[in-house]
């Protein structure tokens, strides 16, 4: 007996959230560009602005917005658009909400790579040293508001820690710039975050400049920018992360061959968490066997296998090769003909809860 009938395959996704420590990054179809003013010339600006944001955050690629084959989207972006409207600032923005079945379609179409809205969630520890003194940006803090907009606007879901007296005698410039996360680790445990994010900004005569570790898994990244304050400094971070992660995570159409990925220990909430993991890869269930569940995707295996483990699964040795087929007995005179038994398909990747 499965692990639940499959009658109730068909739209349980909505009953339940995802598991593990991956997020579903809110509003990544809507952007929110600041502007000058609300002429018709800065509307149309922000407005190609922000289909550069939407196409590179979605993407990871800064040369994606120029691809030729988006040529009608940018000559008129209203195509892809539901609504937008002004608000007000400080900063004032335009504030697009773009269709997302009509832009990943279109996205699509150019043959982009995409990186669909579960992502993984990112811990940061980020120390500004300005004029007036050195400070551990906290959740809650004022100064975490232009991390929180930045994050928001590269699809990054962010996470800040408490920033309490413990964790800024951790969290000091030091261990920041250096290469090591093993300070970081223990204090980042009760966070349950995917990814560590250590930033050390510093304000030098009247302009940021800012050093940044990432490590995810086995894989560490780093890089240094520059920004005129605070919120272009944090804005200028997040880019770099998006464009590192990005590559791991997207699925470019046709690209990879078909797979068969087999998880073990599946029900009824983890069927709803697995389906929307692997909804970028075009997923096709095969067969249902117990708690054993059988799908064929596209995707490399390296994607399949960032992206699993954002829900925290165990990968498994490759399965083994299936029994050889029985021979076929010759019929007997006037019956039809014996036909042998298809093997067993066998996964090249092999995942448990």
């Amino acid at each position: 007996m499965g692990f639940f009938p499959k009658c109730l395959f068909v739209g349980c996704l909505s009953l339940f959230s995802l598991a593990g420590h991956a997020e579903t990054v809110k509003s990544l179809y809507q952007v929110r560009q600041p502007v000058s003013g609300q002429s018709p010339e800065i509307r149309d600006q922000a407005t190609q602005e922000a289909l550069d944001t939407l196409v590179l955050r979605l993407t990871g690629d800064p040369k994606a917005a120029q691809n030729p084959a988006l040529a009608a989207i940018r000559k008129d972006p209203q195509q892809i658009i539901s609504q937008y409207g002004f608000e007000a600032g400080p900063p004032q923005v335009l504030k697009v909400d773009f269709d997302p079945a009509t832009t990943e379609q279109a996205l699509r179409r150019a043959g982009l790579s995409l990186w669909g809205a579960n992502r993984p969630s990112i811990l940061s520890w980020w120390l500004n040293d300005a004029t007036e003194g050195s400070s551990l940006v906290g959740d809650g803090q004022a100064s975490a508001t232009p991390l929180r907009r930045a994050a928001q606007h590269r699809g990054l879901p962010l996470r800040l820690p408490l920033a309490d007296l413990s964790e800024q005698l951790v969290a000091t410039g030091p261990t920041l710039e250096g290469g090591d996360a093993a300070p970081l680790r223990s204090a980042s445990e009760r966070y349950n975050a995917d990814a560590l994010l250590a930033v050390h900004a510093k304000e030098e005569g009247g302009q940021w400049q800012a050093t940044w570790n990432l490590w995810m898994g086995d894989k560490k990244e780093a890089g240094s920018v520059q920004g005129a304050d605070q919120a272009a400094v944090a804005d200028a971070v997040m880019l770099a992360v998006s464009e590192r992660l990005a590559p791991r995570f997207v699925v470019k159409p046709g690209a990879s061959g078909e797979q068969l990925l087999e998880v073990q220990g599946m029900n009824l909430e983890r069927y709803a968490a697995l389906g929307r993991l692997l909804e970028p890869f075009g997923m096709r269930l095969q067969s249902v066997n117990g708690d054993r569940i059988l799908y064929r995707v596209r995707g490399s295996a390296e994607q399949l296998k960032a992206q699993l483990s954002l829900a925290k699964l165990q990968e498994l040795p490759a399965g083994e090769a299936p029994a050889p087929v029985p021979p076929v007995q010759p019929a007997a005179d006037g019956a039809a003909p014996a036909v042998a038994p298809a093997p067993a398909p066998v996964p090249q990747l092999r995942f448990r809860w």
